[in-house]
């Protein structure tokens, strides 16, 4: 109840709405309730006695109630789909930007599909709560007082039998919901894993055809939607219960009211009207039960869904800017003292181990070293995407933890080794570096990153359409559109992450050549081949997390046998072949 509590408070300017929504539905319950009483006069008044005008004014009056009500429900409707829909707009807007403060750390706590679960149908949940409970829930308790207190009002004997069949009715729609309750947490979990796989299916849709995994990737879906089938009929066997044990209880009651009831009529002790009135009563308190027992339902699955939206706005960003910041950064100068690091602190063995590395504002390094030596580990804790667990990295002779992060990632430029686009155009795609950038500056960077080689031939040019992720451009060209976007940030510290790996050596050359003549900016380049770093001013190699050697090209080719060797393997084809 206390993340329901909590989420409530995004309700905001819609508050208004559910409280009119609220008020609307108890003076509907007020008219449906004058009705049965005003029924129980016109038949045993104005048709025990025939009397016409008087049939006429109840009938008037009867219809009056109806159609009032009638209006105040469509008025609810309307109050309580704004509250909803608005409400559960607040709601996702608030962890979509709860989700933009994470780090790199707290996204390794859920996975995407669960993200996207927890935006899209447990929101929905929420919505519906309100939607189709909000109604039940006001109207239900009065209702139940009401109709409980006219039924005894207008025949106390009678209404004894409420006294015996609602208890039974309440117990089975009790074990109804403590049967279900733990239920729903388990459907959203099966939900979240059938999301992971179609994610996570269309996402690699071009790697299962060229493998033809296709019958693979179905039988996955298969299992898991089975899973979810599964789950929810177990789920919803249980729920389904309330609506047979309340019409089994109501269907005793009517019959025992109209045994005694007739009874009491033949006795003389009951008219036929006050029965008739009686019965009505006795399905508004019945209906009032069901209705709670829906409301319970409803609430057990928002409070499931409640529960995982609020673990997402209740994740603390595991990196936050200090009280008083650091507002700019000075120059490129970038240092690791003592930098040891592992990503999670269980973890038995350091990703990072005791680097000790000063680079100068200005220089070019290049980083090599094999797959798991930790050099994207390296550069990630330069822009603070995730803090070193020993040691202090050093930006600009300040500590990173001391600058205002936004200042501080907007002095590092990143390209990825996951070269990532986003839906819309190249022009709105680089923009991502700098949205005041015009043509002019936007065709600058292309030059330089080589990406107006093919951006030429584009009939659209930089309107050209990118689709879904840069589905319309070939891996290459995508390396070539992110160094773009990040030469357009003109940052203090350029870091290429593995960024020409699929560009041809003599268009590699080219970058390399327009790169160099960027000055003030620290670059750091990670490769594999060592043609991309042989022309750097240092060259660190990373071995198992630890710097295991450092110089110029010169230096590493006459004295380190791991840079010799790599030399020897790519740039002579190895001893073998001479």
């Amino acid at each position: 109840m206390r993340e329901l509590k909590r989420l409530l408070s995004y309700l905001g300017p819609y508050r208004r709405d559910l409280f009119l929504g609220g008020l609307l539905v108890l003076v509907e319950t007020a008219f449906e309730l004058v009705i049965p009483v005003l029924m129980a006069d016109l038949i045993d008044v104005g048709v025990e006695n025939r009397d016409l005008h008087y049939i006429v004014v109840k009938g008037i009056q009867m219809g009056v109630c109806a159609l009032l009500a009638l209006i105040t429900g469509l008025l609810y409707a309307r109050f309580a789909a704004r509250a909803a829909y608005g409400w559960g707009a607040r709601i996702r807007e608030a962890q979509y930007e709860k989700v933009q403060d994470y780090a790199f750390s707290n996204l390794d706590r859920f996975e995407s599909s669960s993200l996207v679960t927890r935006m899209t149908t447990d929101v929905t949940v929420l919505q519906n709560a309100i939607n189709g409970g909000l109604r039940p829930l006001v109207r239900s308790p009065v209702m139940l007082v009401m109709g409980l207190w006219l039924s005894f009002w207008m025949n106390a004997r009678l209404a004894l039998i409420f006294v015996v069949t609602a208890p039974i009715l309440a117990l089975i729609l009790f074990f109804v919901v403590y049967k279900v309750a733990p239920m729903y947490s388990r459907l959203q979990k099966a939900m979240d894993k059938l999301n992971n796989v179609v994610q996570e299916g269309l996402t690699a849709i071009r790697a299962v055809k060229a493998f033809v995994r296709g019958e693979y990737e179905e039988e996955k879906f298969q299992t898991v939607n089975e899973e979810l089938m599964a789950t929810s009929q177990r789920t919803f066997h249980f729920a389904v219960l309330n609506l047979p044990a309340f019409q089994f209880t109501m269907y005793t009651a009517i019959v025992l009211i109209l045994w005694f009831g007739g009874g009491m009529i033949l006795d003389g002790g009951l008219q036929v009207g006050e029965l008739t009135g009686f019965l009505s009563y006795v399905l508004q308190v019945m209906n009032s039960l069901m209705m709670i027992s829906n409301v319970f339902l409803l609430l057990t699955r928002s409070l499931a869904s409640a529960h995982r939206i609020a673990e997402v706005l209740e994740e603390k960003p595991a990196l936050t800017s200090p009280d008083q910041p650091v507002e700019e950064v000075p120059d490129g100068s970038v240092d690791f003292e003592g930098i040891s690091f592992k990503y999670h602190a269980e973890a038995k063995e350091y990703a990072l181990s005791g680097v000790d590395l000063h680079i100068r504002a200005g220089q070019t390094v290049g980083i090599l070293g094999g797959t798991g030596s930790a050099k994207t580990t390296l550069v990630q804790l330069i822009p603070r995407l995730y803090d070193a667990t020993e040691g202090v990295v050093k930006v600009g002779g300040h500590d990173v933890k001391e600058y205002d992060l936004t200042s501080l990632r907007d002095a590092v430029g990143i390209v990825l080794q996951k070269n990532v686009l986003f839906s819309g155009t190249v022009r709105e795609n680089l923009q991502w570096g700098d949205p005041s950038a015009d043509d002019e500056r936007l065709w600058e960077a292309c030059r330089a990153a080589c990406a107006d080689e093919f951006l030429e031939r584009m009939p659209d040019g930089l309107d050209t359409d990118l689709g879904q992720g840069g589905v319309n451009v070939s891996g290459g060209q995508k390396q070539r559109l992110c160094i773009a976007r990040a030469l357009l940030k003109r940052p203090k510290i350029l870091i290429f992450d593995d960024s020409t790996s699929a560009v041809d050596t003599a268009t590699e050359g080219k970058i390399r050549s327009a790169l160099a003549k960027l000055t003030g900016v620290t670059k750091i380049i990670i490769a594999q081949r060592i043609t991309s770093v042989m022309h750097t001013d240092l060259i660190v190699i990373l071995e198992d997390g630890k710097i295991h050697a450092a110089g110029t090209h010169e230096e590493l080719l006459h004295h380190d046998p791991i840079y010799q060797e790599i030399y020897a393997s790519q740039m002579k084809g190895g001893e073998d072949c001479g």
